[in-house]
């Protein structure tokens, strides 16, 4: 991966706040829209969910979901050259009161302060999405193949 697109998709992961979240829950598509905030080792996004929301129910340990990131489509870009990030996830969900949970939502903490109440909540869990294959486009003509490999390479 050339170095300017691997600057705009670390960019991408570090600027963009919300994701959206496909899962499929008891034979049905469903899909999400979540904050996520990049694991320090940008291999995964942290979200959190509450039991209450029928996309949780898709979150199972191990399962694999659809993740995607992208630009904003403002009026003065074309909708079709909005960079983006389409990519499978596993899903980790994180104990409640293990290192990594207290880590990750630190994190989403730290870039979502209102966070701090939901975590609070008991119903309200923390999951890890380890990105897997899928597609980084940077517009048209600009298409990557991307993998866990490409991810670990984000760092400098």
């Amino acid at each position: 991966m050339d170095p300017a697109a691997v600057a705009a998709l670390r960019a991408l992961l570090d600027t963009e706040r919300i994701l959206t979240l496909a899962v499929v829950v008891d034979g049905e598509p469903v899909a999400a829209l979540l904050p996520f905030a990049p694991r320090a080792d940008l291999t995964a996004v942290i979200v959190q969910a509450s039991g209450l929301a029928r996309h949780t129910r898709g979150l199972l340990d191990g399962a694999t979901v659809g993740v995607a990131i992208h630009v904003p489509a403002t009026p003065d870009r074309d909708a079709l050259q909005i960079p983006r990030l389409t990519v499978q996830a596993t899903v980790r969900v994180l104990p409640r009161g293990s290192a990594a949970f207290d880590e990750a939502a630190a994190r989403l903490i730290a870039r979502f302060p209102a966070a701090g109440t939901t975590l609070a909540l008991p119903d309200f869990q923390v999951v890890a999405l380890e990105l897997g294959r899928g597609r980084y486009v940077e517009g048209f003509g600009r298409a990557l193949n991307v993998g866990p490999e490409t991810f670990r390479a984000l760092l400098p």
